[in-house]
């Protein structure tokens, strides 16, 4: 996979699901091709398989339970999500929290099924000990500036070195993104001038009315 990787969470909005999920991986898709930038969407689960399906792009599951197939109504399972098309997921984010016994269950279930694994966090300690299980991506988000259109990388810039140097310390071989804010190609160029390896976001993309004229400029300083 190349780098960066910037991956596009789009939650439950409304305006990421069905025929607009769609509109957005198409829009992944067109830009990614251009510029050479990985660019992922982590849908909806009812919205998993038409993406991976129809667009060449990594397609990311929100969430998984770390429990096998069988009797566990209501779960979601690593296997479900990779029949699904799912090339990744997502494990721990913000909001869904999970317990530490809960995030080791979440990856060891996703190695099972082949998946390719982000743990989120939110502050340099988690991601530390988010690193020294391994996964191939840690995603640093500070939760108070997720959905404020106030980015991390601007707001906060050394909770992202911290980070970065956290996980290179514990794990050199996992990868960090970084989200909270994310809405420019100003904040993707200083996320990266950090040391970060991509970002992770989510209403700057889905929200907006033309998708595709945002990840222009996510990727435009790249």
């Amino acid at each position: 996979m190349a780098e960066p990787l910037i991956i596009i969470n789009l939650k439950a909005y409304a305006e990421g699901m069905g025929e607009r999920a769609g509109i957005i991986a198409a829009a992944a898709e067109e830009i990614g091709e251009e510029s050479g930038v990985t660019i992922g969407v982590a849908p909806a689960y009812t919205d998993l398989h038409p993406i991976a399906v129809h667009y060449a792009i990594p397609v990311y599951a929100q969430h998984i339970d770390g429990v096998a197939p069988g009797a566990h109504t209501g779960h979601v399972t690593a296997e479900q999500v990779s029949a699904a098309g799912a090339s990744g997921t997502l494990i721990n984010h913000s909001e869904r929290r999970l317990t530490l016994a809960d995030i080791e269950g979440s990856l060891a279930a996703a190695r099972r099924s082949g998946l390719q694994t982000v743990i989120c966090t939110n502050n340099e300690a988690t991601t530390a000990a988010a690193a020294a299980l391994s996964p191939e991506y840690v995603a640093i988000e500070p939760p108070e500036l997720i959905g404020t259109g106030v980015s991390v990388s601007k707001a906060d810039p050394g909770i992202i070195e911290r980070s970065v140097l956290a996980v290179k310390k514990v794990n050199p071989g996992v990868k960090v993104l970084t989200g909270a804010g994310i809405s420019t190609g100003e904040c993707v160029r200083i996320a990266l001038d950090l040391g970060t390896d991509g970002v992770l976001l989510a209403s700057g993309v889905v929200k907006a009315k033309d998708p595709a004229l945002v990840l222009r400029d996510l990727v435009s300083l790249i």
